[in-house]
């Protein structure tokens, strides 16, 4: 699905130099088609994304809808735009988000 095929191409564009300029570990409770837990690794050697839960604690827990996650990896909704209008919370270090934010 979408959701999936998105965390395809995000593991694609993790490389070892992000993962140093970031030390993030971003954990997805996405909600609706193909939801369920994800995660971003931005810390670990190598860095890595997927199913499930991260390998290590998250530093950010950001929930929302699928449909919405996926919209905002194909750069049609900021995140930060995602959370003043409300369709979606977040937990933890905001700061992190914007490194996201230059990811996608």
């Amino acid at each position: 699905g979408p959701v999936a095929e998105t965390f395809r191409v995000i593991r694609g564009a993790v490389t070892e130099e992000f993962v140093r300029s970031t030390q993030g570990v971003f954990q997805f409770e996405l909600s609706g088609d193909g939801g369920g837990t994800w995660y971003i690794d931005l810390k670990s050697k190598g860095g890595s994304a997927g199913f499930g839960k991260p390998p290590v604690t998250a530093d950010v827990v950001m929930s929302m809808s699928s449909a919405d996650f996926v919209k905002m990896f194909t750069d049609k909704l900021k995140p930060c735009m995602a959370f003043m209008a409300g369709n979606s919370s977040i937990k933890g270090i905001m700061m992190l988000t914007l490194s996201l934010e230059k990811m996608l």
